[in-house]
Formats: C-alpha cells, structure tokens, sequence
C-alpha cells in the first residue's frame, strides 16, 4: 500500500499537493491541498470555484482532464466565458422519471456491446449514482368525506370532532383502545402506555378527526397510517409495478448504484437529508462533495455548501461511465445581502423576491454565490429554498458556502460528532469555510449585485408564468387586469359584461357558485419550499389558528398534502397541527411528484361543467415552482405559485380575486369576519415550534427507515441475468432502437439537404410542450399504441411512467394540446404533411417523411426547450428523424440534450428570425455542414425558394462536436468500449 501511494504521489501530476489531515478526534485522512499551489490567485477565487479547482487538480490525467484546465481555473479572473474546462463530480442523482430512460440506455447498450464480442459486465456506471423512484404518485384518492357538519368539539385542542358514521375507520384504527404505532428502543409492539390513557394532566391523551389517526403525546406518532395515503401508495406499486421490477433488476446487476424504492422519500429531500455528504471519502482520499442531478431540484444542494445543477438524462448517462462535465469557465455573480427580512415575510417571499431581483440582472448562464451580513439571517432551509430556484432566474448554481450555520444544520442531520470535527477541519484547511466577519476572506466576483432584505414583502407568482410576480395586497387588482388584458402571457381577454358571471353548480347534495378566480386546486406539493420547516409550519399552525376560528375549505376545492418526506410529516405531527390540516382537506396523499406533474385527480364533473358553461377562468394555487398554462389541469387556466401559508388562506377563501388585507377570509360561527392577520403566525410562534420540533431524532429515525427500504420492494422478484430479459410484450420497458447501427468507424458529419420543416413554432416553447410528463390522452397518437396493446385509458398512466418505452414516447413527442405550430394556426399537437397538404398528429406526419426518406427540421423562436430538463425532448425529436432546430436562441440544457442525440442547435444571427427572414415554414432547407465542423462555426442555409441565410451552430467546444460527429453521446460512449 505505502509503494502503490508513493507510485501515485510520484505520477499524479499534482501529487506534490497531497496533504494529511491529523487529529487527536480521528484517524488521519490524505486530501489534496491546493493552497500548497502557494498561488495568491487561489484565496481570490469565489468559493464555488475553488471546488472545481479542487476536483481538476484531484482527478488530473492528462486526458479527459488537463493541466491546463488547473491552470485555466487559478486565471479565472481573464478566463472566465472563455476557457473550457472538464469538471468530474463526486456523484450522479437521478429520480425515475429520468433514470428509467437513462438504466433502458444502459441496458440496450449491454445489448448492443455483447452482440459485438464485448462482456457486457463492462458496462457499468464508474461514478457513484443514486436512483431515487419518486415521480411515480398519482392522487387517485383524496379528502374523500372529511368535510362533513362538525358534532363535537374537543375543548383541550378546539378541533371540530366527526362522528365515525360518515365512513369506516381507516385500517388499522378503531375509535378507541388503539395503540401506538410508535414504539421505544428495545420495545416490540404498541405504546406501554396502552391507549395513552395516563398523558399528563392538561394534555389530551389523543385527538380524533375523521381521516385522521390516533396521535400518541408520548410517541408523537401515527397509530395508523390514513387510509387515503395507502390506498395511494397501493395504487402506485401495483400500476408500476413493472416498473420497480426493471429497478430492482438494475440494482441487483450494475455496480456503483444504489435504487431507493418508492414511498421513501423525494429525490431532492433525500438529496438533502441522506445522500449529501460536503466531505466525501473514496480512494484514499477526503474532498468536497459535488453532484450532478437529471432532476430541476439538484441546485437546493448548494444551499448546504455543496456544488450541484441540473444536467439532461443524457448527459447523466455520460457522467455515469465516466466522461467529466464539460463547461465553459462561468462568471460569478456575487449577491450581497444587506438589511432585515420582513417578520411577516416568508422564505418564499425571499425566494421570489432574490428571484426576481437576478432575473432582472440577467445572470443567465452564471454561477452566483451569496456573501454579506444578511446572509447570517437566514437558516439551512432557507438557503436550499432559495438555491432550489436558481434554474427559475436563468442562473446554473446559487451557491452558499459552508459556515457557523450550515455546520449547526449539520448536527441534527447527517454528521456524528467525528465527521463534523473532520469536516470543519478539512474545510478551514483548503480555505472552502466561510466566516462573515473577517472581511479578508472575500473573493472577487465578475460583478457584485446588493440586495436589501428588508425592501421584500409577501407576493405570489402566476397567472401563468413563474416570473411574473404579484404582491398579496395587489392580487385583486391584478386577477381583473389579467381578464381585461388579451390573451398572452398573462391575459384572458374576458368581456366586461361576462366578468361578473357566476354560475352555480351541485356538490355532493349542496349548491355552491363558481366564479371567474375561482379556486379549484389548493395544493402544498414536494417540492420547493417542504425542506423548510419554517414555512410548513406556519402553513399548519395558520391551519390551527383558522379551524379555532370556524373557518373551512368548500369540499369542491381538490386540496393535497404531499410531504417532500416522512421528515415533514414527522414534524407536523409532532408540532399537533396536522390534524388541523387535515380538517382543512390537506391530509397527506403520498410522498413524491404528483400535481406539480400533472398528476393530480379530475376534479369533480360538476365542477369542471361550471367552469366550461361560464367559460370560466378558474385557479389553482400552489407551493411548487412550476405552473405553466394547462399543466395542473385542462380545465384550469390561471395557477399561482405561493407559500404554503398562502396556498391555506387562499384555498380558504375560495378565490383569488380578493383583497387579503382589506377583505375577511370568512366569518366564524358568531358571524364575526375573519381577516388573514387574525390567523397569520407570527414569526415567533414559527421559530419556537421549529426549535423545539425538528431536531436530530426525525432525521435519525428517518434515515433508518430510508435504509430498511418497504416491504413490496424487499420482496418483488427480479431477473438474475447480465442482459435485461426484454419481454416484447411490455408496454412500459422497451429495448430503444438509439445502437441498431452501432459501428466502430465513425462518419463525418453530413450536411442536411431537402429538409421539411416538422413544425414553425413561436417562443418560449417548454418541454413539456415537446414532450409531455402528465396524462396520456384518450385521442393522442400514444393512446392509439397502447390500445393496440389491449390497454384501457385507465391502464394508460403518465408519459413520465412509461418513459423506458420508446414506442410510448415518440408518439408522445409535441403531444401538448398547448402546442402552437403555425403550420396549421391553432393549438394542438397537430402539424402539416407538406407534400400531402394533410393535417396529421406530429408522430404520423414524421412517420411519412421518413418512410420517404426526408429530413425534418424545427423552426422555433426564443428560449427553445425551457422548463424542466427532459432527455425525451431531446430524444423524441431524433427518433422522429429531427436533424436540426433553428432557433432564436435555446435553454441550455435543452441544447445540451440536443447535442447529445446528435441533433444540430443552429441559431439565428442576432436581429434576425423567422419572420424578418420571411421564412413560411413550408420550404425545404439545405444546411451546409463541413467536414471539418469546429465549435460555434457559421452555417449557411439555403430554401428551396431561393434565399440564402446563415446560422450559429451552438457547438460549444471540442467534445460537443465529438459527440455529434458520432451521432450523440451513446454511441460515443459505446464506441469507447468496443475493442
């Protein structure tokens, strides 16, 4: 061992830099020191940089990564936006709507490898990767019969207590004489303390609504599970249960994954709470963790210190086998927080209001990182909230070094006292720990950006666009701008005379009224803001305060709770305010990505034929950070993003069309208003409940019942072969047809010629617009295969479900009925035969032009592939015989996807379009490609009607051209391993 050290000490180029860390409090651990560079350049860089400096100097080979590229990162200062650099991160995050497509690739890959000779065991990832299967909830139950007339009331709690006629107990739970499900140490079965009959005086032993179980003061657990959250669960394994199976193939036969089974928890809170590491360990050595992931969260990750974005399943893939991430050296934006939040202000309002602060600085493409006294005034969770939204204001990382507070997070979460120790240390060694107070330490930015806290009040986000922000006071004033205006980005263009249309509608024996504004969906989902405790229990502790004050939710209103994890349940539990949620209709359904996917359950036919009969512009609120138009449901045009607190007061009361300072909320049972400042926590009340409720036995407990994983996994049965045993009459698993002509030589780049555009699109065309994750319609091209297939529409789930089906997500291609393609002039996921003149569905017309050997292109306008990152946008696009997409200009990871299947990002030159080309969309294009392509090289475009034009092709550096020379990363990869 000490001859194979000093061999690698001896050829490592930077083994020179090879440090020991020492203690009395652990055993010695070897890193790499890059202050023994003894380059004053290194204490200027921004703290982001010095963990790319850190992994380039550590996995240095002189071929994927260069000397240079250490070099190019200490100039950073003059080779920033210019200098390409290889960064390989500690680790791949994958959730399963992206990580079923990418395990198929790896599958079919083994396929394609052993029919030319190859031992398919060579395909493995080479860097660690976690699976995490958590998009696969759907609410197929919700709130069933908890809105019933109140009988009782529970003077110790001043909850509203059901009479159990309404419907059976859930399973498990009976009335009374229920046990503990919580147990102490040592200790099998139920509570000792038998039915929690001996609680201390003052304190009710249990409170009872109905849907809601038995709590135990002592355990502060469930004593059963709600029967809505089984049945979902239930629901879930059995519609995926093929699915899980290929998981569990996976886990059993690739090295260096690890699968966490559904139920468990979210790919980012479980990012959070159990996988992240800040200081790994591997190959003798301690460094900084870092993490690329296929899901928008992964940038929470840096709120805790810890350097992570979002990259495409495609480039996972690569990652995954062992290619670095190439990047282009990034600016950094520093952001200085000055001032004093707001106490009425939420972490949310902080979110959106730094949101909207970078946005308007346009930092797209840059890295930012946060520094000033303010940044001492928010907590752990606050820090990942915000860093979750970077990908919403255009930026690739927020980061927030390592300090006193993140430490202080670290202790009731993922460190023993040891690590923690040997963490701090090695930190403060390579000068990657931040102390606000030693004005020394700070770096030097490409430009600095001042915010003042204190200027930021209480907003949401919508009707239709993340960006568009509302304060609360002006939200009524807003909603009848937004009818008055025309159709857009925030238009409804409703008449005068239809604004004040009520139409009055049946529910379950009552009659209600619907109104323009009114809210039908009220939803606290996974992601975004559950990590912090802070604003989920003001959302439970508003819920108390509202249920003592008489207030309800009309059970029209499809309410949801999908904790991000266990962890939040946990602490609303024990905080004695899910009861209180419940009451209100947002009991917990599930665990996992279900209405901000489109995953949520039809609203009531009653409901949906008001909205239709007043051609009513009807709501829906959430705490995500996504709602594009059309995308929670058909039905539902305007969505607004907000706090949890908010999405409650909302959903209270009924509509959005209202003034939340000036207007009640309601009246309590003496008839009195209620006003959302009589119900409002204070931040106070928030910060003691918080204290004195999350604490280190939740994470404790909960990563233990990560690590045991469920029973149904535990016990499903898996193939025990190297090849997937591909079963051809599967409709969810598919061998994909991306290596049928795998070959050793690779072809020089074809130019394009006679190409028919496929589609004329506009701007801002998202991927879920190129390829839906929500339901599958009953019309759609996909419908039409799986019907073949002796499926009924009930046994069609999600496009995001069957994304390991090629046949499935090809027809499923621009299958958004908000698809606008000016081919045709409407909306719809239809498109024009050209040569035919017929009017098709996008797969059928692409069918036809490759039966008859055409090229396709797209025409598209600004911000192509925005949204989240989808690798079927990239790959449907090619299997529809896409070559190339001419744009204004592209998302970036879209573009990274596209590169990736081998599909050409061409962009317009700058003042030039579509429309000042005067391009119709119905001309065939030549686009001349040289043999010797080289990165960002001008091309010339040639129609059919004679004009004559050029573009950019967005071939960012060397690798990006490899890669499409090989007609994309698979084959790249694949070709890598061939002898």
């Amino acid at each position: 061992r000490l001859l194979g050290s000093l061999l690698f000490c001896t050829e490592h180029p930077f083994g020179h830099l090879i440090d020991t860390l020492q203690s009395e409090q652990y055993e010695e651990r070897r890193y790499f020191n890059p202050q023994k560079l003894s380059d004053v350049r290194y204490e200027k860089l921004p703290f982001c940089m010095r963990v790319l400096l850190e992994s380039t100097i550590r996995k240095c080979d002189g071929f994927y990564i260069k000397t240079d590229d250490v070099s190019s990162i200490l100039d950073w200062q003059k080779q920033q936006n210019q200098a390409e650099i290889a960064f390989s991160p500690a680790r791949v995050l994958l959730q399963d709507f992206t990580g079923i497509p990418a395990m198929v690739d790896l599958a079919a890959m083994r396929d394609a490898l052993a029919k030319q000779g190859v031992d398919p065991n060579l395909v493995n990832p080479r860097c660690p990767t976690d699976l995490i299967v958590d998009h696969s909830l759907q609410i197929d139950y919700s709130k069933c019969a908890i809105q019933g007339p109140p009988s009782t009331m529970d003077e110790s709690h001043g909850a509203t207590v059901r009479s159990p006629a309404c419907r059976p107990s859930p399973r498990g739970s009976s009335s009374s004489g229920s046990h503990c499900a919580g147990q102490r140490p040592g200790h099998r079965g139920g509570c000792t303390k038998a039915s929690c009959s001996d609680a201390p005086s003052g304190r009710s032993a249990a409170v009872q609504i109905e849907n809601t179980p038995l709590l135990c003061p002592f355990h502060l657990q469930p004593v059963s599970e709600p029967d809505t959250m089984i049945r979902n669960q239930e629901m879930e394994l059995i519609r995926n249960k093929e699915r899980l199976q290929f998981f569990k193939w996976c886990s059993k036969t690739f090295k260096n994954i690890n699968v966490v089974p559904p139920d468990i928890n979210t790919v980012h809170q479980l990012n959070l709470e159990y996988l992240c590491q800040v200081v790994q360990e591997g190959e003798g050595f301690i460094y900084p963790d870092s993490v690329v992931g296929t899901d928008s969260h992964t940038t929470m990750i840096n709120g805790l210190g810890i350097l992570g974005w979002g990259v495409g399943g495609i480039e996972s893939e690569a990652v995954m086998l062992g290619q670095p991430v190439s990047l282009t050296l990034p600016q950094v934006v520093g952001c200085k927080l000055v001032g004093t939040i707001n106490p009425l202000a939420t972490s949310i309002d902080t979110v959106l209001g730094i949101t909207k602060h970078l946005r308007q600085a346009g930092i797209g493409g840059k890295f930012v990182e946060f520094f000033g006294p303010g940044v001492q005034q928010l907590s752990a969770p606050d820090r990942t909230t915000i860093a979750n939204m970077c990908p919403e204001y255009n930026a690739t990382v927020s980061f927030f070094p390592v300090d006193d507070i993140t430490l202080q997070h670290f202790k009731h979460t993922i460190c023993s006292e040891e690590k923690l120790v040997v963490l701090e240390d090695y930190l403060k060694s390579i000068k990657l720990f931040r102390s606000y107070g030693d004005q020394s330490e700070e770096p030097q930015y490409s430009e600095v950006i001042e915010m003042n806290l204190s200027s930021i009040v209480p907003h949401v986000s919508g009707p239709k666009r993340p960006q568009d922000r509302v304060a609360v006071t002006c939200m009524k004033e807003d909603f009848i701008n937004c009818l008055n205006e025309k159709v857009g980005f925030k238009g409804f263009h409703i008449s005068k005379e239809k604004q004040a249309t009520q139409v009055p509608f049946l529910h379950e024996g009552a009659e209600y009224n619907l109104a323009h504004g009114s809210v039908v969906i009220a939803a606290v989902i996974s992601c975004t803001n559950n990590c912090n405790p802070s604003v989920m229990l003001a959302a439970g502790l508003l819920a108390k305060k509202a249920v003592e004050a008489g207030l309800m939710v009309k059970p029209y209103i499809r309410t949801s709770l999908v904790p991000g994890s266990g962890t939040v349940t946990h602490y609303l539990n024990t905080s004695g305010v899910l009861p209180y949620l419940r009451k209100l209709g947002f009991e917990v359904v599930g665990y996992g990505c279900a209405t901000c996917v489109g995953n949520t359950a039809p609203l009531p036919e009653s409901v949906v034929e008001a909205i239709k009969q007043g051609d009513l512009v009807a709501c829906g609120v959430l705490s995500g950070n996504r709602h594009l138009e059309g995308r929670l449901c058909d039905c539902i045009r305007a969505n607004y993003l907000a706090s949890p607190p908010l999405v409650m007061a909302y959903a209270i009361a009924g509509t959005v069309s209202i003034n939340l300072e000036t207007e009640p909320l309601g009246v309590n049972s003496e008839g009195k208003d209620v006003y959302l400042r009589d119900i409002w926590p204070s931040k106070e009340e928030v910060n003691h409940t918080e204290e004195n409720i999350v604490i280190a036995s939740m994470f404790k407990e909960l990563r233990s019942r990560m690590e045991k994983g469920s029973t149904f996994w535990n016990s499903l049965e898996s193939a025990e072969s190297a090849l997937f045993p591909w079963d051809p009459k599967s409709t969810y698993i598919r061998c994909p047809s991306f290596f049928s002509k795998l070959s050793k030589e690779v072809c020089t780049p074809q130019s394009i010629e006679g190409a028919y555009p496929l589609l004329f699109l506009g701007d801002k065309v998202t991927t879920d617009h190129i390829s839906p994750a929500g339901s599958i319609a009953r019309v759609s091209a996909a419908a039409k295969y799986l019907q073949s297939k002796r499926l009924t529409p009930r046994e069609f789930n999600s496009y995001g479900a069957r994304r390991g089906n090629d046949a499935v997500m090809t027809r499923g291609t621009f299958a958004s009925i908000k698809l606008q393609n000016r081919l045709i002039g409407k909306t719809g996921p239809k498109t024009l035969h050209i040569p035919s003149g017929q009017m098709l569905d996008v797969f059928e017309a692409a069918e036809r032009y490759q039966r008859d050997g055409v090229p396709l292109i797209i025409l598209a306008g600004k911000e192509y592939g925005s949204g989240s990152s989808r690798d079927w946008a990239a790959k449907g696009p090619y299997l529809l015989g896409v070559r190339a997409v001419i744009a204004e200009s592209f998302e970036k990871i879209h573009r990274n996807h596209l590169v990736g299947m081998g599909i050409a990002p061409l962009q317009f030159l700058p003042g030039q379009n579509a429309d000042s080309l005067e391009l119709c969309g119905k001309e065939r294009f030549t686009i001349n490609i040289p043999q010797e392509l080289i990165p960002r090289q001008q091309l010339i475009v040639q129609t059919s009607t004679g004009k004559s034009f050029s573009v950019m092709a967005l071939f960012e550096n060397d690798m990006d051209v490899a890669f499409f020379r090989h007609g994309g990363i698979l084959k790249y990869v694949a070709r890598s391993l061939l002898p």
